[in-house]
């Protein structure tokens, strides 16, 4: 049934317009049993809680849940449209949320810490590696607007607005320049848009994101919409920090650097959220259960994905990750190719690790997990490189 707004919904059409979607949910489910947003989305909407909505909430509900339906072999399938959502809707997020987060008890909240073990070294030289390329990201939005998901273009427009003075901060903290793709603000002149030729050669230099709009996941959810509007980042001087805005996320902000001591990235992206936090008029959704506001209940909590580029030729010898994933995933660490999601590994055996927890975990334990499972890691790397030797030894006697 096709519903475009809360306005096209009537007595008659809002009860024909959930049995369509709770067919289309029991549908999916029976294919696709991983899909967390159609299994709990059912339970939803036959609550009591859920008919007694208006027709406003309704159809946000369904926003939130488009993606998944759409998608149907999305393992969360939906997005929260608004920093309310998780609570307007928490018997359907708190579901998805705890399933998706591995909390059994059902109990737990999620408690935000920045401050690192005293007198611990989180020099990797311990653990025999050389510089790494070290990063380090957060997710975050603001309190009085919509999430990209349900923004319509004067309110992407709005949001960057907005956040000029935060960047004209930053600009005078560590020098930089403002990449806007948005053609105008309604009329008025934007400082600071690009060509497209610019914006191409971020892109291939990874400084800015693609075009959103060819994500099906994305542009489901509406978080592609308005396409250039309300897009763009802002880069330091030196490069080692950047912040997207109009993504997934209103903002991620990023610290990347060459080096041997996780520590120093984890504080200067600390250093750069402070000073977003300091300009007037900006203030971080956040949620008394869950920690920073995110579009996506994956990245719930600290919003934080702490990562470094390393070198394991012997479990990568086949040219792909399959090993190297199924060895780090009861470490607790997600495997990458070197260029993000989605992308090979390098020729040399480099793949991009991180700790896999966002939510129920604190941000000083996240740099904690990344040194530990380096160490894990390398441990397994070296003993296969040990058996390999010795394997070679034993066929050439």
């Amino acid at each position: 049934m096709n519903i475009t707004s809360s306005k096209d919904l009537t007595t008659e059409t809002r009860d024909a317009f959930v049995t369509d979607l709770l067919q289309k949910c029991n549908d999916i489910s029976k294919e696709h049993p991983e899909n967390r947003c159609a299994k709990y989305a059912v339970e939803y909407l036959e609550s009591d809680e859920s008919k007694s909505l208006s027709n406003d909430d309704l159809f946000t509900f369904y926003q939130c849940i488009r993606t998944g339906i759409e998608n149907n072999d999305s393992s969360l399938g939906c997005y929260a449209m608004t920093p309310n959502d998780y609570s307007k809707f928490n018997t359907f997020f708190d579901k998805v949320i705890r399933d998706y987060h591995g909390d059994k008890t059902g109990n737990k909240k999620h408690v935000t810490n920045w401050t690192l073990e005293k007198g611990f070294d989180y020099d990797v030289k311990k653990l025999g590696q050389d510089e790494l390329s070290m990063r380090v990201r957060v997710g975050r939005n603001l309190s009085d607007f919509n999430l990209p998901g349900k923004m319509d273009k004067d309110e992407r427009i709005a949001f960057e607005k907005k956040m000029i003075p935060a960047f004209e901060q930053l600009k005078e903290d560590y020098g930089g320049n403002v990449y806007s793709l948005t053609p105008h603000f309604n009329g008025e002149e934007n400082p600071n848009l690009i060509k497209y030729d610019e914006y191409q050669e971020l892109v291939k230099s990874h400084v800015m994101f693609k075009d959103m709009s060819a994500d099906p996941y994305l542009h489901s959810a509406g978080i592609a919409s308005d396409w250039p509007y309300g897009r763009g980042c802002w880069q330091s001087q030196d490069k080692t920090r950047i912040i997207w805005f109009g993504e997934e996320d209103h903002l991620r902000i990023m610290c990347m650097k060459k080096g041997t001591n996780l520590v120093e990235v984890f504080t200067n992206l600390k250093e750069i959220l402070d000073s977003v936090e300091k300009v007037d008029g900006i203030t971080f959704a956040k949620s008394d259960k869950y920690g920073y506001v995110t579009s996506c209940p994956s990245n719930l909590g600290t919003g934080m994905r702490a990562s470094v580029h390393i070198k394991i030729p012997k479990l990568t010898r086949d040219g792909t990750d399959v090993k190297a994933k199924e060895i780090c995933k009861p470490l607790g660490l997600s495997v990458r190719g070197t260029g993000g999601e989605h992308t090979p590994i390098g020729l040399d055996g480099t793949v991009d690790i991180s700790p896999s927890s966002r939510l129920f975990i604190q941000e000083n334990e996240i740099i904690g997990k990344l040194y530990e499972g380096i160490q894990n890691l390398m441990e397994i790397e070296n003993s296969t490189r040990r058996r390999s030797v010795r394997l070679e030894r034993k066929q050439s006697n």
